[in-house]
């Protein structure tokens, strides 16, 4: 799927707040309630969605967890389970 590239404006009230536009919105997933998260590169700024992002922060840092412990296989992922249902 092709990524949308578009701009968008938005107002900065008396408090630093701006509404995201629905666009931007729609593209990110946010709805009301949800968190997003703000990525600031020199002097660009990203906008993400929290959720999302921390979840690619923790799979980052989990990545080669599995082969140092060494699980390499559906059936070494299979035998931890089964050993850990086992001990519960």
């Amino acid at each position: 799927m092709a990524q949308a590239v578009f701009a968008d404006n938005a107002k900065v009230m008396s408090k630093g707040q701006v509404t995201i536009p629905k666009d931007v919105r729609d593209v990110l997933g946010v709805e009301t309630g949800d968190k997003v998260t703000f990525i600031v590169e020199g002097n660009v700024v990203r906008v993400v969605n929290a959720a999302a992002y921390a979840m690619q922060m923790f799979q980052q840092q989990m990545a080669g967890a599995a082969a140092t412990a060494g699980i390499t296989s559906e059936a070494d992922v299979d035998a931890l389970v089964a050993g850990q249902r086992a001990e519960a």
